[in-house]
């Protein structure tokens, strides 16, 4: 079998791997989730028991269900929901625990279920409606769940009482671009007591509506979301705290200045803490909530005349009271992404902290990068020190993520040494054991050339065939994202697996993180405001152009370039503004109009359309291309392809590009991906992979 078909067949060797690990507050219990083996979809809820040094499987869908698990019919909240989180998997897609980490709840094809992960017990609860985001209370009596856009809470003796719910508005969920810009999956929040719940209430009614519809699906009506694209109306997003026993508290902040609900917490250090934005997002607060009268107090201010960058994992009480803020550090020479508590550094200028990923016997555990981008460390800070001070806990190269609660710590590493991920469990300072995974061995042995090239230490990587003959000349392939919050270049085997078979399919596999992509320093995240295409396109030429020199078998006469998404935008501005250097590309559900994307990821980057049209028309697609090329060799083949029934990139963008490709006689083609939504799942990306690699062959020589 080769790779294209093994890597549909296995979701690229990521069934039978664990995923969603969490740690029990206590420590005392592993809970993830993981299918049955590498090509099974549908995932298991397990556990690991610390103290036994053994797994269980406690819930399985097709036991739960009593039919086929790949029948499971979701709601449609709950499939727009995984859409939000880029989840595929089939089985149990998520779950949540209680505050003892003994009581699991979980919804499956709109059913809701409550696990006791110490008898192995799941029983399953009637709910009102289909089940969405199901939590259960830190006390464990009750779960609180969402169907219908209302939010109901249940009592472990099956009493169904409705907590909020209105004709028009959603009670308990995150709206569009709380979830997919801010990654805000949820909509509510239990009080450490179990007797209220912060509960957010979403008013899209001033939204735009578009209409979605898969034209090889006649019969049926299009699907109508609210979207809310450059410089529309936002939906509008309140807080309230609502008590089990009829009580209702507003929360009140300067709502109309700072409309964007980043992220909220409620633990038993203290009151509810939010983050929220201004539109724009130079300018934020960390506020504290008084539940009992709805006041708010603003604990610190955020500032940067580009954009806010929120630390996930923050802002959240310490043990001590103190208010733990995520934010920047530049000025003295530092350039740096940190953490403070209620003001005061805590962790090292030399860190740039992606994550806080729980808490160690008291102490932090941090996920961040120290001076090498393509690799990610978990730390141990101390919070009672007065200087800022790190414990690194990783040592091999790679990518490491962490959960932690308690005296138990879970890591998960990717290297460049081995497949796939390896988590392992460490108690009281030791390793006692792993989470097994079932996932298949890939293929390959990817061995990357990672460096940093041109002044602006630019992150890259370049992978040759097996087997290359020093001397040789290959054609270049150029495999890129680009955009902001995503790295390509990583040191982990999973990320080259398909780089790997381009390579050996006779290319040089070339990837660059220019500005704008994470993990070097604030100011490289940031160079790209207002300056999208000029900057990024910029580094992407400059780069290639360096590591030629380093690298003199790639034969840049033979320069192509593919992408999805941002990467895509990015693929398309190549051979349209510089066919000098790319002579084709695959285009995948690229933004070709900017003013055509969400409020939110648009304006943070570009502004607002009304004050900046300019900056839109710089960089926008559809406008560049309908310029007709000044030579007809500049008139560079485009590999077209998009999901038609995508919510987050329309296929509109695609189609419009398309229309003004041929009005301006530019050649390309199209490939309309039916059924298909932006992350274009069940193996239809890696049926892709022959028709790109024949388009690719064709277009270079």
């Amino acid at each position: 079998m080769d790779y294209p078909e093994l890597a549909a067949r296995t979701r690229r060797f990521s069934y039978g791997a664990p995923r969603a690990v969490t740690v029990s507050p206590d420590g005392a219990r592993v809970v993830f989730l993981r299918s049955s083996g590498p090509e099974d979809p549908s995932d298991a809820l397990w556990v690991y028991d610390v103290a036994a040094r053994a797994e269980r499987r406690i819930a399985d869908a097709a036991e739960l269900l009593q039919y086929n698990r790949d029948e499971i019919d979701l709601p449609a909240a709950e499939r727009a929901l995984r859409e939000r989180l880029r989840l595929s998997a089939g089985g149990i897609g998520s779950f949540a625990l209680d505050g003892a980490g003994v009581v699991a709840a979980f919804a499956l094809g709109g059913r809701l279920f409550r696990a006791d992960l110490l008898t192995g017990d799941v029983v399953e609860l009637r709910a009102a409606g289909p089940v969405v985001d199901p939590r259960p209370d830190p006390t464990g009596r009750q779960i609180a769940y969402v169907t219908g856009g209302a939010l109901h809470v249940i009592d472990a003796d099956g009493t169904d009482s409705l907590l909020a719910g209105e004709e028009g508005v959603t009670w308990g969920m995150a709206e569009f671009i709380g979830a997919e810009e801010f990654h805000r999956f949820r909509g509510y929040w239990w009080s450490p007591d179990g007797r209220s719940v912060l509960t957010a209430r979403v008013d899209e009614s001033r939204v735009p509506r578009w209409h979605l519809q898969d034209p090889s699906q006649p019969d049926q009506a299009p699907t109508t979301v609210a979207y809310p694209y450059a410089g529309a109306d936002n939906a509008k997003v309140t807080l309230h705290v609502l008590d089990l026993d009829g009580g209702w508290v507003d929360v009140h902040w300067d709502r109309e200045t700072y409309p964007y609900l980043v992220a909220a917490s409620w633990s038993e250090q203290g009151g509810p803490l939010l983050a929220v934005l201004r539109r724009l997002q130079q300018h934020g607060l960390v506020i504290a909530v008084d539940p009992r009268t709805g006041e708010t107090q603003v604990h610190a201010e955020l500032a940067d005349p580009r954009w806010v960058e929120p630390v996930p994992g923050t802002p959240v009480h310490l043990a001590d009271g103190r208010v733990l803020v995520g934010g920047e550090l530049a000025h003295d020479g530092y350039d740096a992404r940190c953490l403070f508590a209620d003001g005061s550094l805590i962790t090292p200028p030399n860190l740039y902290v992606r994550r806080v990923a729980g808490r160690l016997d008291g102490d932090l555990i941090v996920e961040a990068s120290d001076g090498e981008p393509s690799e990610q460390h978990i730390f141990r800070i101390p919070i009672t020190h007065s200087s800022a001070q790190a414990q690194r806990l990783t040592s091999e190269p790679g990518w490491h993520v962490a959960q932690a609660a308690g005296r138990t710590i879970v890591v998960g590493s990717q290297t460049l040494e081995h497949g796939g991920s390896q988590y392992d469990i460490h108690h009281n300072g030791e390793v006692i054991g792993e989470i097994a995974s079932l996932a298949a061995a890939p293929p390959y042995a990817p061995r990357p050339v990672l460096e940093r090239v041109t002044d602006r230490h630019l992150p890259t990587g370049v992978l040759y065939p097996r087997g290359h003959v020093s001397g040789r000349r290959l054609p270049v392939l150029v495999s890129i994202y680009g955009g902001p919050g995503h790295q390509e270049v990583i040191a982990a085997r999973a990320r080259w697996q398909e780089r790997q078979w381009w390579a050996d399919a006779g290319f040089a596999v070339v990837s660059i993180d220019n500005r704008g992509t994470p993990g070097v320093a604030p100011s490289f995240d940031k160079a790209i405001h207002r300056r999208f295409s000029d900057v990024i396109l910029t580094d992407q030429v400059d780069a290639l152009q360096a590591l030629a020199e380093k690298h003199p078998d790639l034969d840049l006469d033979r320069v192509a370039i593919r992408g999805w998404s941002f990467g895509g935008w990015l693929s398309g501005l190549g051979v349209l503004r510089r066919p000098d250097v790319y002579r084709c590309a695959v285009v995948g559900a690229p933004v070709t109009d900017w003013s055509l994307y969400d409020t939110a990821y648009t304006e943070r980057y570009l502004g607002l359309p009304a004050e900046a049209p300019e900056v839109y028309a710089h960089n926008s697609l559809v406008e560049l291309a309908a310029e007709p090329p000044v030579r007809p060799d500049d008139a560079r083949p485009m590999l077209l392809v998009h999901g038609l029934v995508d919510d987050n990139v329309v296929a509109a963008h695609t189609l419009r590009l398309s229309a003004a490709l041929l009005g301006a006689g530019r050649p390309h083609s199209m490939i309309p991906l039916t059924g298909a939504t932006h992350m274009a799942a069940g193996g239809l990306a890696e049926k892709l992979l022959r028709i790109e690699l024949d388009f690719i062959r064709r277009s270079v020589g």
